[in-house]
């Protein structure tokens, strides 16, 4: 009996440590090379997620905008082109507020944040991301054509790399000013 197990031990049923090192290496190799895609493929999406976002609320802020300013009966900016715009909306219009104030406040370097006040209010947060904080031109009303806003929101979550800028791009008609 004895025998036969010494027989079984010495036979070459198992794999030496060698082969196990080898196998383990290999199979170490490929499973780092895995995790480094899956991780690469989170991170890509997490980035489109946010990119996303950003855009998301530049054109929900904007559509906010648009219906407000074609109510506005003046604009009051307070540069050309302005970081800030004072908006004056006569009773008629929905909401109770008579002003409104739109602004961009500087976040970081290249990075703006654009809000909004009602009133003598807190301004809230409406779209980030911004690299520039001048993002209104105001055309007055002249002889023949109502006056207009033009707002220019670009938004990159990744600046100075000017190569991942989204731009957002409208002229506001201000329906109730009045020609010259």
């Amino acid at each position: 009996m004895r025998r036969r197990l010494l027989l079984r031990l010495r036979g070459n049923a198992g794999y030496t440590l060698t082969e196990m090192l080898t196998v383990m290496i290999i199979l170490g190799i490929v499973l780092s090379g895995i995790t480094v895609m899956f991780r690469a493929g989170i991170q890509a999406e997490v980035r489109a997620n946010r990119e996303y976002r950003a855009q998301q609320n530049a054109r929900l802020a904007l559509d906010r905008m648009r219906r407000e300013l074609h109510c506005a009966s003046a604009i009051t900016p307070n540069a050309s082109p302005a970081t800030s715009i004072l908006v004056t909306l006569p009773a008629a219009c929905f909401g109770s507020d008579t002003t409104v104030t739109y602004a961009t406040a500087s976040v970081a370097t290249g990075r703006y944040r654009l809000t909004r006040a009602a009133g003598a209010g807190t301004p809230v947060e409406i779209a980030d991301y911004l690299t520039s904080a001048a993002v209104f031109t105001y055309t007055p009303p002249a002889s023949s054509e109502l006056g207009r806003l033009g707002v220019d929101i670009p938004v990159n979550l990744n600046y100075p790399d000017t190569s991942t800028e989204w731009r957002l791009q409208d002229d506001i008609v201000l329906r109730n000013t009045t020609r010259l």
